[in-house]
């Protein structure tokens, strides 16, 4: 009897892992389409989050988000010579897992190891067709973590319209904040680039001047801040898309400093 009991209690407990695993399986398949969904609609949230066409914390739905992405076009852009690649499929460059190349140490500012051979940006243009915002994909160290996140340019490529990191494992509370809106606002406005296209915006420790190209520091978070300044200026940078930033100008001259600052 006690041999039938312990053999009845393992095979219960086996048919209910089957059961289980059975269910995990087809849950985990029947649902991977919505988790997609929801992660492109995530992703696409943030970048409107950077072209500031949605506040931070708002809700929008999928069609609000295709609205907005109305005036909005994807370009492929080849980092190596700041070349738009017309021909290229932003999903496919995207998906390409073999689409990228190492760093040399001494130029990997941002201590990421590889960049893309080709990214993604996102050009967002006023009614009249013009170049209002255009979004950067940024990725770089912290004191913990890679942050991840957007950086928008006003249409003068110039100064900074907004910052958004949407994927950290900072701090909460010290350079967590990096995320908080109330810290990303300070980036609004600063003057990015100095005129020959060199990076100069960057984090101080303190307050900031007003009208300086510096950043507040967080509090209690140097080491984040100074992350932050490394990943913006490595891909404001040359190896970054300084190239395609220069090429963009040369290309739309009509696209100034002071058609950027009327649109902002």
């Amino acid at each position: 009897m006690a041999n039938e009991s312990v053999s009845r209690t393992f095979g219960v407990a086996a048919g209910v892992c089957v059961v289980c695993a059975v269910i995990v399986a087809v849950a985990s398949v029947s649902l991977k389409g919505v988790q997609e969904r929801n992660k492109a609609l995530d992703k696409n949230v943030n970048i409107l989050r950077a072209a500031g066409l949605v506040r931070p914390g708002e809700k929008v739905s999928s069609g609000k988000v295709e609205e907005l992405f109305a005036n909005a076009k994807r370009v492929v852009v080849d980092l190596a010579t700041g070349e738009i690649d017309e021909d290229a499929d932003p999903d496919a460059v995207e998906a390409d897992k073999n689409n990228v190349v190492a760093l040399a140490k001494e130029d990997d500012v941002a201590s990421i190891k590889t960049i893309p051979q080709k990214t993604v940006v996102y050009l967002f243009n006023d009614e009249n067709g013009r170049l209002k915002t255009a979004v950067l994909p940024i990725v770089g160290s912290g004191l913990w973590s890679i942050m991840r996140g957007y950086l928008a340019l006003d249409g003068d490529l110039t100064t900074v319209a907004h910052i958004v990191f949407y994927d950290h494992g900072e701090t909460p509370g010290l350079g967590g904040e990096i995320s908080n809106p109330l810290w990303t606002a300070k980036w609004e406005g600063k003057r990015a680039l100095d005129d020959d296209g060199k990076p100069i915006v960057k984090v101080i420790k303190g307050t900031a001047a007003p009208e300086s190209s510096d950043v507040d520091g967080i509090s209690g978070a140097t080491l984040t801040g100074d992350g932050v300044t490394k990943t913006v200026s490595f891909w404001l940078g040359d190896k970054g898309f300084g190239p395609f930033l220069k090429k963009y100008k040369a290309d739309n001259p009509s696209e100034n400093d002071e058609t950027g600052k009327e649109r902002r």
